[in-house]
């Protein structure tokens, strides 16, 4: 039985990427490094310091001017995201969201950004989720399972109960290693190791996605193995 869906933040619920390709372009072009959108996708759900890392393209920089350097690309994030408005939510989510709920089933945010929890705020999601785990909150980012465990226990499921719903392949991989089922949005190329694939969450609907997963989570809850 499923009893929990955890939720990857960006590119599911809302699109920051593109606040997130405006303050690592504007880091690179002051410290004068290439970077493009290309660059930008390749930084789906990951870390902030292995995003620096991409973009620093082997490039040797000391551990005090890293900080320096992330520090000040979260300061353009967070100023861009102050223009965020629940209109920047994505098409479905809302309605997946409330359908899970009036289900009864537990949802909880799982997002490598430390910005998570203002970023919920703007959308005005909080009162729809149960728990946040953010990048404050483990040590380890995707595709460590360690976002999602976490995630597991604060809403009270065993891993083999929960969805992971992710459009990133680190996350797919994060959730997969973590023993639980994983739903994928976004093109099979990407996310085509998920357990199921949409294209998005538009006109998702709660009955079909548990048709087909909930034989999955039962296999996987057999004695021993959740």
């Amino acid at each position: 039985m499923i009893r929990a869906f955890l939720f990857d933040l960006d590119g599911v619920l809302t699109d920051t990427s593109e606040y997130h390709y405006q303050a690592w372009q504007r880091l690179a072009d002051e410290e004068g490094l290439p970077f493009s959108r290309q660059d930008n996708e390749n930084l789906r759900g990951i870390s902030r310091r292995e995003s620096l890392n991409i973009l620093l393209k082997g490039k040797i920089i000391s551990e005090e001017t890293a900080q320096a350097w992330m520090e000040r690309k979260n300061g353009y994030y967070v100023s861009l995201l102050g223009q965020m408005t629940p209109e920047a939510l994505l098409p479905g989510a809302v309605e997946l969201l409330q359908e899970i709920r009036r289900a009864g089933i537990k949802t909880a945010i799982a997002s490598s950004s430390k910005n998570a929890p203002q970023v919920l705020e703007r959308l005005k999601l909080l009162s729809l989720v149960d728990a946040v785990v953010d990048g404050n909150v483990v040590s380890r980012s995707k595709p460590a399972p360690d976002l999602f465990l976490t995630a597991a226990r604060a809403v009270g499921a065993a891993p083999c109960e929960c969805v992971v719903v992710e459009d990133a392949a680190a996350g797919i991989e994060a959730g997969k290693s973590g023993g639980m089922i994983t739903l994928g949005l976004g093109p099979k190329d990407r996310v085509g190791k998920a357990d199921m694939v949409l294209p998005d969450l538009a006109g998702a609907q709660l009955g079909l996605i548990l048709e087909i997963l909930e034989p999955l989570a039962k296999e996987k809850s057999v004695p021993g193995s959740c």
